[in-house]
C-alpha cells in the first residue's frame, strides 16, 4: 500500500513513518498543507493520512480541495482536537475516518486495513463504466447520476455486459448467463432487450448509434469502452 502522510510534527511523523514502513507500507511524507494538496492530487497513493493542524493550508482545506478536484483517495484525518464539530466537518467534507492524537500506530494500521476492506466491499457491490453505474445491492442503475428504470432482466443483461467492457458476447452466451436456460437460438429476445436498454441509457442518441452497447455483426454484442 502506498501512503501519503501529511504531518508537520516531527516526532509523530517519524513514529508513523517508521511504524508503517516496518509493516511493508510505502510512505511519502510532507510537512505542510500546500505540499500535501499538490501530492494528494497525484494518482499514485492508496491512502492519505492527513493532519488537521498544518502550516499553509490546514487539513480540512486540503481535504475539501481534493474532493472538489475529484480525488477519490481514502483519507484518514489526524487531529489533536477532540471537539465533535471538527470530526463532523471532516466527515462531511469527505474524510473516510479520523483518529485523535495521541494514538498507537497499531490502531492507525488497523483503521487503514478496515477502511480498505470496506471500500473493497463497496466496489464489489457497484459496477461502473464511464457515466453508467449499477448498484448491485439496490438494483438501481444511473447514467451521469440520472436514475433509469430497468426491469430485473434488463439490469442483469447490462451488468453482464458491463463487467467485461470490450469483450464480445454471442447471443447464446447472453441467453445462458442472463436468462439462465437454453432458448431457441433463432429467438430475438436478446435483440429486443438490447433495444430497450439502448433507449433507456441514451434515449436522445440511441438512434444515432451513440449507445455504449455495440453490435458486432455476425457475432453478438459488447459494452464499449468508457466514454
Amino acid at each position: 500500500m502506498k501512503v501519503l502522510l501529511v504531518e508537520d510534527e516531527p516526532k509523530i511523523a517519524d513514529f508513523v513513518c517508521d511504524g508503517l514502513r516496518a509493516r511493508g507500507l510505502e510512505v511519502t511524507h510532507c510537512l505542510d498543507g500546500n505540499a500535501g494538496f499538490e501530492l494528494g492530487q497525484q494518482d499514485r497513493f492508496d491512502m492519505i493520512v492527513l493532519d488537521i493542524m498544518l502550516p499553509g493550508r490546514d487539513g480540512l482545506s486540503v481535504l475539501k480541495g481534493l474532493r472538489a478536484a475529484g480525488v477519490p483517495t481514502p483519507v484518514i484525518l489526524l487531529t489533536a482536537r477532540n471537539e465533535l464539530g471538527d470530526r463532523i466537518e471532516g466527515l462531511e467534507l469527505g474524510a473516510d475516518d479520523y483518529l485523535a492524537k495521541p494514538f498507537f500506530v497499531e490502531e492507525l494500521v488497523a483503521r487503514m486495513q478496515a477502511l480498505r476492506r470496506r471500500l473493497a466491499g463497496d466496489r464489489q457491490n457497484t459496477v461502473q463504466v464511464g457515466s453508467i453505474k449499477l448498484d448491485r445491492i439496490t438494483r438501481q442503475a444511473s447514467v451521469g447520476g440520472r436514475l433509469i428504470d430497468l426491469t430485473s432482466r434488463e439490469f442483469s443483461l447490462l451488468e453482464y455486459l458491463m463487467r467485461s467492457p470490450g469483450q464480445v458476447f454471442t447471443r447464446s452466451q447472453i441467453l445462458e448467463h442472463v436468462w439462465g436456460y437454453d432458448f431457441d437460438p433463432t429467438t430475438n429476445v436478446v435483440d429486443v432487450c438490447i433495444r430497450r436498454l439502448r433507449a433507456k441509457i441514451a434515449p436522445d442518441d440511441a438512434a444515432a448509434g451513440a449507445s455504449p452497447i455495440e453490435s458486432v455483426r455476425g457475432t453478438g454484442y459488447r459494452f464499449g469502452p468508457a466514454r
